[in-house]
């Protein structure tokens, strides 16, 4: 039997149904219904002005300042018909999570009446505050001013509460002096960097009609639901995301039967209530499913172009915690909510292609014959051994440091998959005999009524960090409640690098007399053999890859965030950034400084929160259960009997070990240095060990103590009660 509150959480989640919702819509009626889409612009803005924003829209130029004024009343329009009071310039600063001040179309006049308007200078231009915000030190708070500006490349949608409707404008956020305060901006500068490199390429490799080129992407969000009755018993998820105390249940994972499991019947209403949500905006969400934990699911959209792709991630996951309130749940996007089962990840799927050329990472049929694809591989081949530690870096997370080689996600340690066909076809370059492509065949099961099918020429790696998929690579390490921003920024800029240099080669070889075919073929030798220690596909989890990537290969192996973030301060890192005009030193020296200091503060929270729960929760739970131990053992000696006082020894002792771990823990909490290298290193060194220590002493004690007396819901009730 429970605690009383812990039993009563759970009579409450007994009682539940699941939430009334209306019948699921027809696609074709509500697609995309709340989103400023182009066939709207065009139906309500003049010929000319729609031309001019959809080029912009379509190829990235600049936009003309003279037709804001048309756009921004015929976006008034459209909203206000639908109910919106209110406006938003949407903005993503360095926190992962969105940003939003809402203005009111409102304007009163002399006569004591009130009107809606909405001009083109405050579409295009709002002003927050540039200091309240991380910013790594590019602005005081006597240098406040930060403006938005509107991004026309991604569209305008209504967000739908039960308090009203708010016009969402995207944008982006930078400082008075110029400085990018945001996710969003060095997005759009590495999507520009990409497309001035692969041009030269294609030009080179003899194109004539090149349409803009851009990334892609698709992110498969993982995470976890939890019932509000259980959440209000448990402040290390309220304020950390992550159970801090928690013995293993007797079943966990082991079976892998949650796994593509039938869905609960509560948890799907609640899935299809946010699908009908993002449908609506727009966002094309196609695969649902149980992960691998007990109470983990996944949501994964279809792939876009990766700005509009990184916006609609942002609102994957407002729409997720939003609608889990109306269902009783609490939605986790925590990277490791609960010790001991599967973590929770956001696999990017990346990209990049056009609409004349198509996907560049479309190998086709015979790869060995598609030099167009094998250079743009090459390319990725030779920016991920080049920047491995910067891609662990766009990933590092106090949270996603939990989750990262423990036999659920990728190692820390950056390598490339390509599957047995590719990986023979650059075998075959790095010997200078390109001859053929390993093909699949056909699978044949054996029974005449099932159907023969294509066999893929490659297999799936899931130990591996980055893995080619088909016809895009797939990174796995990315964290559930990062932004997509960060990674998809790295992946360009990486990959910008590597097509500048191949062109750089392509352009001397052919200029000394070459032929085109001949002088790629150099250049892909050249990467497989410079590069090629990148290249692996065995078993990432085993500790013979770790040893055999660090020892032989030369990989780095950065196991926490205190140990990749430094990278940011390379040389090699801030050129390459600087050289493609994606980040400014002063711009990334920032971002390594608000970034230090999140996983600094992330885990002082968690240790702070340890220690008060230890006290306040724990030791008093277990000193009462103690007593009445120790009063049923006076009560059997007083009748003749000799009961065994072991067990109450035994929690003593870890009762007062938990005290005095949880001191030692807030000792080391006052103990911090200075610097930001120095401070992350003593949580990870220090804080993360003592915390440890401090859990280890608490689970010991849930596995012992009268489960009437825990206060804490277990992993049992929070992982299984639906």
């Amino acid at each position: 039997m429970p605690s009383a509150e812990r039993f009563a959480a759970l009579q409450t989640i007994q009682r539940r149904k699941p939430a009334a919702v209306t019948k699921p819509s027809a696609l074709h009626e509500i697609w995309a219904d709340d989103v400023f889409t182009l066939a709207r612009m065009k139906e309500a803005l003049p010929r000319q002005v729609f031309k001019s924003l959809q080029k912009t829209i379509r190829e990235g130029g600049a936009i003309d300042p003279s037709i804001a004024d048309s756009v921004a009343n015929a976006m008034k329009d459209w909203a206000t018909s639908r109910g919106a009071l209110y406006y938003s310039h949407v903005f993503y600063p360095l926190t992962n999570l969105t940003a939003e001040k809402h203005d009111g179309f409102i304007t009163p006049k002399s006569d004591g009446r009130a009107i809606t308007a909405f001009t083109g200078k405050l579409l295009v231009q709002g002003e927050p505050d540039g200091s309240s915000f991380p910013n790594g030190g590019l602005r005081s708070t006597f240098e406040a001013r930060g403006y938005t500006a509107w991004d026309a490349t991604s569209p305008a949608w209504l967000m739908r509460t039960p308090n009203g409707v708010t016009l969402c404008i995207p944008t982006v956020f930078v400082s008075w002096t110029g400085e990018a305060l945001d996710k969003k901006t060095p997005l759009l500068r590495s999507n520009a960097a990409v497309n001035r490199q692969a041009k030269r390429v294609l030009q080179l490799l003899g194109e004539t009609e090149i349409a803009p080129i851009n990334s892609s992407c698709g992110a498969e969000q993982e995470y976890f639901l939890v019932d509000n009755a259980l959440m209000a018993l448990r402040p290390d998820l309220q304020l950390s995301g992550r159970s801090l105390f928690g013995a293993p249940p007797a079943k966990g994972q082991q079976f892998d039967d949650h796994y593509f499991g039938a869905i609960p019947e509560r948890v799907q209403v609640f899935m299809q209530d946010v699908e009908d949500q993002l449908y609506r905006l727009g966002v094309p969400a196609k695969t649902r499913h149980n992960e691998v934990a007990p109470g983990q699911f996944e949501i994964a959209p279809v792939h876009e172009a990766a700005n509009v792709a990184t916006d609609h991630q942002q609102l994957i996951m407002t729409v997720l915690k939003s609608t889990a309130k109306k269902h009783g749940f609490t939605c986790l996007l925590h990277e490791k909510p609960f010790a001991g089962v599967n973590g929770s990840g956001k696999h990017v799927n990346w990209s990049i292609g056009n609409s004349t050329q198509g996907n560049l990472l479309d190998p086709g049929h015979t790869p060995h014959e598609n030099m167009q694809f094998l250079l743009f591989c090459g390319a990725v081949i030779r920016g991920v051994h080049q920047y491995g530690p910067l891609m662990r870096a766009a990933i590092a997370t106090a949270s996603n440091d939990h989750r990262l080689g423990a036999n659920e996600a990728p190692p820390a340690i950056i390598s490339v998959y390509l599957g047995s066909q590719l990986e023979d076809v650059f075998n075959q370059i790095k010997g200078g005999q390109l001859k053929s492509s390993a093909t699949g065949g056909m699978m044949r099961l054996g029974i005449d009524s099932l159907p023969e099918f294509p066999k893929d020429a490659g297999d799936r790696n899931r130990t591996s960090p980055f893995a080619f998929t088909g016809n895009r690579f797939e990174f796995r390490a990315v964290g559930s409640g990062q932004s997509v921003a960060g990674p998809l920024v790295v992946l360009n800029t990486v990959l910008a690098d590597s097509l500048a240099w191949i062109a750089d080669q392509l352009e001397a070889r052919t200029a000394k007399g070459e032929s085109v075919e001949k002088a790629s073929m150099a250049v892909l030798q050249q990467i497989t053999q410079e590069n090629g220690n990148v290249i692996f596909g065995g078993d990432g989890y085993s500790s013979e890859w770790h040893e055999l990537a660090v020892k032989e290969r030369g990989l780095e192996n950065l196991r926490t965030t205190a140990d990749a973030l430094p990278v940011l301060q390379r040389p090699a890192i801030r050129d390459l950034f600087s050289r493609h005009n994606v980040l400014s030193p002063v711009e990334l020296e920032s971002r390594y400084e608000v970034y230090a200091e999140q996983y600094c503060l992330a885990i002082e929270v968690e240790a702070r929160l340890a220690v008060r729960i230890a006290r306040t929760q724990l030791y008093p739970a277990v000193s009462a259960y103690l007593g009445e131990l120790a009063g049923s053992l006076q009560e059997q000696e007083a009748i003749g009997l000799n009961p065994s006082k072991a067990l109450a020894q035994q929690i003593a002792g870890l009762n007062q070990q938990l005290l005095d771990r949880a001191a030692a823990l807030e000792t080391a909490l006052g103990n911090a240095p200075h610097g930001a290298e120095a401070h992350m290193r003593h949580c990870a060194d220090q804080l993360m060990v003592r915390m440890g220590e401090l859990r280890e002493a608490a689970d010991a004690l849930e596995g012992l103590v009268d489960d009437t007396a825990w206060p804490l819901p277990t992993y049992q009730e929070m992982l299984f009660v639906r």
